[in-house]
């Protein structure tokens, strides 16, 4: 059984986002985007460890867009070599059947995390919280102007986080992860209404996603109520550091 992940406080999560093998940050999610490519992803999720992050946060970005969970073996290697440290590892990216989420919790993932999956057949969500236990199910829930986005943001559906967000927390989700495609990527900070709405529709844990630039960027999710905050370009572009942006919430 995997070990469950419980937010006592605002918790800190390093994005390791994979593509063709390498760490990699797009801009809202457009191939070709990459800001940062680095060739060792294992050496990347080693380096957050090293630098204080208790939960990683993997992405297979090829398994998102073509559904294909290309940088499976990666994610395994990580998975190992983390956990043996203590680290959970949170994953994301082409889960699309019981089976890879299956498989996934059963290597020694601590969570899955649901995107089109979950908007496309609800009752997977169902029927994995009542197989592992809703703490290691997280539902993804990425939006663009106010409306859900799925099949690695190419594709928009007519539903508001809100009404999901409570649609999944009924069939068994134990927290949910909100991307705000409007500001991912872009380094110029959050929009926090969005996330703030959709903390105060459900009574899960929201882990934020998406804009971070600054580290008042977290202290402001940290007092909407988020459960914690996923951060990629901001630390790889040296914004803030990790070891900053886990001193910045600690006492707020």
């Amino acid at each position: 059984m995997p070990e469950m992940l419980v937010y006592m406080v605002f918790e800190v999560i390093p994005a390791v986002d994979m593509r063709g093998g390498k760490c990699v940050q797009l801009v809202q999610g457009v191939p070709g985007s990459e800001i940062v490519s680095l060739d060792d992803p294992l050496e990347v999720a080693l380096d957050w460890v090293r630098k204080g992050a208790k939960t990683l946060h993997l992405v297979d970005l090829d398994g998102a867009i073509e559904g294909k969970r290309k940088n499976a073996p990666i994610i395994e290697k990580i998975v190992h070599t983390c956990r043996e440290k203590g680290v959970r590892i949170q994953v994301g990216g082409g889960i699309r059947s019981f089976e890879d989420a299956s498989a996934l919790l059963q290597l020694g993932v601590s969570r899955v995390i649901l995107g089109t999956a979950a908007l496309q057949n609800p009752e997977l969500v169902k029927r994995l919280s009542s197989a592992f236990g809703n703490e290691c199910i997280t539902v993804a829930l990425d939006a663009k102007n106010g409306k859900i986005s799925i099949k690695g943001w190419t594709e928009e559906c007519a539903y508001t986080p809100m009404e999901m967000g409570r649609k999944f927390e009924e069939l068994g989700a134990g927290s949910l992860l909100f991307t705000n495609i409007d500001t991912e990527g872009l380094m110029q900070g959050i929009n926090p209404a969005p996330t703030k709405e959709l903390v105060e529709s459900v009574s899960i844990p929201v882990i934020a996603s998406g804009g971070v630039s600054s580290l008042q960027d977290l202290k402001i999710l940290k007092k909407i109520g988020a459960a914690g905050v996923v951060i990629g370009s901001a630390l790889y572009t040296g914004r803030f550091t990790l070891e900053a942006a886990i001193e910045a919430v600690l006492h707020e």
